[in-house]
């Protein structure tokens, strides 16, 4: 009977183990994958699920349905076609990009179907003087996806001077006390020369590490779920070698397709 005990209470203790370790519960996690799963995904996002790991990477950062989630940087909306649904019934879902040519793939995703992305609320980032903003101390979530490597870049900057660290001030200050900061980006290793960051698409960990909390976030934890081994992130055009750019269109096209999308880091950090 001790035996049966002993067993059990180690039963009890690894699913408890489990549910902390993905970042949410079993309720929240049902309506990740409902909304991963959700019949307006276009086919050619979910192909993509097998790179990206949608439902494990947002169960990580904890979303929750009815939080208010701000999405920076959406591009496409790859992800907004996840988050939309996923935050429709009780919470609150903004893209924030550059205002405002930045949110056209949300703005063509709102025109087509009103009734999943009617709700999305549009707002600048980096935000200036004179357009929307999110308000400051008003999301439980701040998610961006490839994108540091972009404001490491100075993408969009005339003169390309890097405004990470204004970016990260600006996530710190929307999110409320105890909310999250959710990253993904493409892994730079840690012995390579810091400035293939400004070339790359790759970043360092202890970059992004760093950024963070310089603006006051607290580091939380890693995952692994978005970890490729077969990147070797040195290649000559950068990560738009890879899928799903091919920047070399088809020279050794099918190298770069067994390679697969690239190495991530999948970071949660949170604001004191």
């Amino acid at each position: 009977m001790r035996q049966t005990l002993t067993v059990l209470a180690m039963l009890t203790t690894a699913v408890a183990f489990t549910s902390v370790a993905v970042g949410a519960p079993q309720t929240h996690r049902h309506a990740i994958h409902e909304a991963t799963s959700a019949a307006t995904r276009t086919p050619a996002n979910l192909a993509r699920d097998k790179y990206r790991h949608p439902a494990e990477t947002l169960a990580f950062f904890g979303v929750e349905p009815d939080d208010t989630v701000v999405e920076i940087w959406p591009g496409g909306g790859w992800y907004t076609e996840i988050l939309a649904p996923l935050t429709l019934a009780k919470g609150t879902l903004y893209a924030a990009g550059p205002w405002p040519n930045g949110l056209k793939g949300v703005q063509t995703l709102q025109a087509a179907n009103p009734a999943v992305y009617g709700k999305v609320k549009l707002a600048a980032f980096p935000w200036a003087e004179g357009q929307p903003k999110v308000a400051d101390g008003t999301a439980d979530a701040v998610l961006t996806f490839r994108n540091v490597h972009n404001w490491r870049m100075g993408a969009g900057r005339p003169d390309k001077a890097d405004y990470s660290a204004e970016a990260f001030a600006q996530m710190f200050a929307m999110l409320k006390p105890g909310g999250t900061l959710g990253i993904e980006d493409h892994r730079l290793p840690e012995g390579a020369s810091a400035e293939r960051e400004r070339t790359s698409g790759y970043m360092k960990v202890s970059t992004v590490r760093r950024l963070a909390e310089a603006a006051g976030f607290r580091f939380v934890a890693a995952s692994e779920v978005n970890a490729n081994p077969k990147d070797s992130a040195d290649w000559a055009d950068g990560v738009w070698t890879l899928p799903p750019s091919y920047r070399l269109k088809d020279v050794d096209r099918a190298k770069y397709e067994a390679i697969g999308e690239s190495d991530r880091m999948t970071l949660k950090f949170r604001k004191p």
